[in-house]
């Protein structure tokens, strides 16, 4: 199938992660949004998300099965396959240029509204354990200092039991922290982005 590979497009990351920050700046999402962090009703949070996620795909190219966002383009019509909260699918052909029925996800999203590190752990394990060109876990925290520790806490845990031939999957796998703890403006202060760097093992910024 024909996915773009690390070296045609080593910027999937970023580019996904700036069109999810302009939808993010949309009226009609900002708002309900900065209320929902404010008053920490974290369902509508995710919900809110969700519906960002998929527009930002939208932006890429990508479709997007997800809560309240059923697709069809597979044969088995769905909204959250294997349990993943948004998945993400690209322009998936054979070798003879024909669409496959059963095509492999290109991203693959979690959002994790629960303050226990054991869930987004599990939603790291979640995302990873699906072969995908983009791994996102979103989670929130109420304060940035809860928020700026949490990536590579998990990872700790999560990425030992992932090795195969001590090798770790060499995708994108990125981690979006949302708080609102130091007041600056939406929705730069209430999202940070981390980048795994596959050779420590570790999360880094994403510039």
């Amino acid at each position: 199938m024909r996915f773009p590979s690390l070296t045609q497009d080593c910027n999937v990351a970023v580019k996904w992660r700036d069109s999810f920050l302009r939808h993010l700046q949309d009226r009609e999402v900002a708002e309900p949004l900065r209320e929902a962090a404010k008053s920490e009703q974290l369902t509508a949070w995710t919900s809110l998300l969700t519906a960002a996620v998929v527009r930002s795909c939208g932006d890429l190219g990508w479709v997007v099965a997800a809560k309240g966002h059923p697709l069809d383009l597979l044969p088995q019509r769905g909204q959250e396959y294997l349990g993943i909260d948004a998945m993400a699918f690209g322009d998936a052909r054979g070798v003879n240029g024909t669409r496959l029925k059963w095509s492999a996800p290109f991203a693959v999203f979690e959002l994790e509204n629960s303050p226990r590190d054991d869930r987004v752990a599990y939603s790291l394990w979640k995302v990873l354990a699906v072969r995908a060109r983009l791994h996102v876990v979103m989670a929130y925290r109420r304060t940035w200092d809860e928020a700026t520790a949490l990536p590579n806490r998990v990872a700790a845990d999560v990425l030992p039991g992932l090795r195969t031939n001590d090798e770790t999957v060499r995708d994108e796998v990125v981690f979006v922290m949302g708080s609102r703890s130091d007041g600056e403006s939406f929705p730069w202060g209430y999202f940070k982005f981390w980048r795994l760097d596959h050779g420590v093992g570790r999360f880094t910024k994403l510039s």
